[in-house]
């Protein structure tokens, strides 16, 4: 019987405070964002797929992408 209620008080702990904690991630990914407004692409990097949406919405920008794991790059070798 005491197994029992053991059993249940974890399930039932389980079930009311768990579920939240599965859907974010352990460790967010960074990367690039890109976006593009008034036909000119910017990026910033080091920003998680969330920050990128909401930096994306505040600039008011015509379409945007994230690119997980990867840095900015300038469409050019230097000079």
């Amino acid at each position: 019987m005491r197994r029992f209620l053991i059993g249940g008080a974890l399930l039932g702990a389980l079930l009311v405070g768990g579920g939240s904690a599965a859907h974010e991630p352990r460790f967010p990914l960074v990367g690039a964002c890109y976006c593009e407004a008034e036909r000119e692409l910017r990026c910033a990097g080091d920003l998680t797929e969330g920050e990128c949406r909401r930096r994306c919405d505040h600039e008011l920008c015509d379409r945007w992408f994230w690119l997980e794991r990867r840095p900015c790059w300038n469409w050019g070798y230097g000079g």
